[in-house]
């Protein structure tokens, strides 16, 4: 079998690369952002004690102030360990990618870096790879050798389907992770109507009310506009559809790259609404400067 050990053998370098880039990053620069940026979300009832001047009244333990005739508050403490789910688009249209990688591979590397980031601040991390169903589910543990699996999943799985339905894997986390969690959601976020409106807008209203949901949407340059190349034959990854293009055509350029702006805008304002960060990335640029800017905006 001499195929499949090189196979094994190239995937395993992959995620070395991978975990020798991420991991200094990972030290460097990301774990005392992530730190402040999603410890102190959750918070767990510790104690009650007398109320002192300054303290907020929103905290007062009112059955026990009536039980003892005088004020007390419920403190509260930071839970310190948090249970962090990666939620990987594995559709086709990751495949894509028209400079130094592609849109899965860019994925794979922010996936490392959250996950070394989690792992620094001892915290749990788990992941869900989705196509247009829940492909798998790999459950939040600790460790490096559990790291290393998911990486190696996120770069490696082969979907049994090609299409992307985010309500699909925003139901699952909402079902399977009852403790509320930080949820990353990697995706192209391809999965809107004609008109370019979010098809999962009722399953991302339930879950951000039960966890703390950040967006990262990976695109490739190319997608947002047509470059004037003249006659391409064009497939979606997805549908498996064929078309020709005249992209000398400005009238088609032009309505192409205004479908693309209506379709973010949609996006933006429907993440918005439930105020769930979000950041873009391209494949063209380095995901760094996105990642401690979603980080700054929490």
């Amino acid at each position: 079998m001499p195929s499949s050990s090189h196979s094994a053998t190239s995937l395993l370098g992959k995620v070395r690369k991978i975990e020798i880039r991420t991991k200094a990053l990972s030290h460097q620069i990301f774990a005392g952002e992530y730190h402040s940026a999603f410890k102190g979300r959750g918070m767990a009832f510790s104690e009650v004690r007398e109320y002192q001047w300054g303290d907020d009244v929103r905290n007062m333990d009112w059955n026990v102030t009536a039980r003892l005739r005088s004020p007390y508050v419920k403190v509260f403490e930071e839970e310190r360990e948090l249970t962090v789910v990666l939620m990987v688009d594995v559709s086709r249209s990751g495949m894509f990618g028209t400079s130094c990688q592609t849109k899965r591979d860019l994925i794979a590397e922010i996936a490392a870096v959250l996950s070394f980031s989690a792992i620094l601040n001892n915290d749990k991390v788990g992941c869900l790879l989705f196509s247009d169903k829940v492909e798998k589910f790999i459950p939040p543990k600790k460790g490096r050798s559990h790291l290393l699996h998911i990486i190696s999943e996120v770069l490696e799985y082969e979907p049994q389907s090609s299409g992307t339905d985010i309500s699909e894997a925003l139901r699952y986390l909402t079902n399977a992770i009852k403790k509320k969690c930080t949820a990353f959601l990697l995706s192209d976020m391809m999965d809107v109507s004609k008109t370019g409106e979010p098809l999962y807008e009722e399953a991302l209203k339930i879950a951000a009310g039960r966890h703390d949901i950040s967006v990262i949407d990976i695109y490739d340059p190319r997608e947002k506009e047509i470059p004037a190349v003249g006659l391409v034959h064009v497939r979606d990854s997805e549908s498996g559809k064929d078309a020709w293009i005249n992209t000398d055509s400005a009238r088609v350029r032009s309505e192409y790259a205004r479908w693309n702006a209506g379709a973010a805008e949609q996006r933006r304002n429907l993440l918005n609404r439930y105020s769930i960060d979000s950041v873009d990335i391209s494949t063209a640029d380095d995901y760094v400067k996105g990642l401690m800017t979603l980080f700054a905006r929490r």
